[in-house]
């Protein structure tokens, strides 16, 4: 196994075993020795030590593997965990947004709406993608697909991984709060089961304008928060160096949220994060989407859209003293 071409800065301990494993394997087949004892006693410490580093992640560390590049973005799962994928493009009124992809898939037999953020692996892709950050006609193809899926009963399913939304000129000459808005109010009333899960970054009204759902989900090491912890850094402390402390303080990884009773389910990734396995992790997903699927089509369309109602009226509660 070759060390990782991109390693966090908790993750070098990981790096360096990872170097030995990979040294050993290519003076076993160098010499034609026989190295299975010492390759196995690295790959048990391999383990050990990735399971202790990741049991003990700061809330800033698992902002830093929600954004890790090689964490399987929306297209790597509609291409392993979905069959039968048909693209959509375009919201009918301005121009297609490859920030948000979507289309009909089958889902364990089921044709369902997919929607999800879409970011890019290396410059170019990220500049096509515009660093996974919607535009406002991202969002209204998106309204415009679960439109088409609430027509024919379909489920839609959407997979949440943003910044934000983006906040440019353009976008905000073009309706950027409006779309936002739109698709939060028309997804509470949407009259067919929707599941939400956050796979990677969710981030403010651009994750939100996704995720007004039936089901919330996320992947252990996730995040979902309404500012990145750099923008509230800056916003409460002005210097983004204090994004440790705003991480924290915003209680933005799954286990706080799941807590909080924001989320309804917390989906285990393999040690060391979804990019570690990406098939392991795409396999939990699917299992949790096809749990959740099952129960929400037993469930008659204006009960559902009234238990969202209430799903969402009941979170943030207060008390005054």
């Amino acid at each position: 196994m070759a060390p990782s071409a991109y390693t966090l800065d908790f993750e070098k301990p990981l790096q360096e075993l990872e170097r030995q494993i990979d040294e050993l394997e290519r003076l076993g087949e160098d010499r034609q020795i026989d190295v299975s004892t010492e390759l196995k006693l690295l790959q048990d410490k391999l383990h050990t030590v990735r399971e202790d580093i990741y049991r003990g992640l700061t809330p800033i560390q698992r902002v830093m593997v929600a954004r890790h590049p090689r964490r399987p973005y929306t297209l790597d799962y509609l291409s392993t965990i979905f069959t039968d994928v048909i693209e959509l493009h375009g919201d009918r009124l301005y121009m297609d947004d490859p920030s948000i992809v979507g289309g009909w898939a089958r889902l364990g037999g089921t044709s369902v709406m997919v929607i999800g953020h879409q970011k890019g692996r290396d410059t170019k892709e990220n500049i096509k993608r515009n660093f996974g950050m919607p535009h406002p006609e991202g969002y209204r193809k998106a309204l415009r697909l679960m439109k088409l899926a609430a027509r024919f009963n379909a489920p839609v399913i959407t997979l949440i991984d943003t910044p934000g939304a983006y906040p440019g000129l353009e976008a905000e000459e073009r309706g950027q709060s409006e779309a936002l808005a739109r698709n939060i109010l028309e997804m509470s009333v949407l009259p067919t089961p929707i599941i939400s899960a956050v796979i990677g970054e969710g981030g403010s009204g651009g994750a939100l304008a996704l995720g007004v759902a039936d089901r919330i989900l996320m992947l252990e090491n996730s995040v979902y928060s309404v500012i990145t912890p750099e923008g509230c850094a800056a916003i409460l402390w002005k210097d983004a160096s204090q994004r440790e402390r705003a991480a924290e303080a915003l209680k933005l990884t799954a286990e706080d949220l799941l807590t909080l009773k924001v989320i309804d389910e917390v989906i285990p990734e393999p040690v060391g994060g979804a990019h570690v396995d990406p098939d392991a992790a795409g396999e939990a997903l699917r299992t949790s989407l096809l749990r959740h699927l099952t129960e929400l089509r037993k469930v008659k369309p204006d009960r559902l859209v009234r238990r969202r109602g209430e799903k969402f009226a009941a979170m943030g509660e207060f008390v005054e003293s």
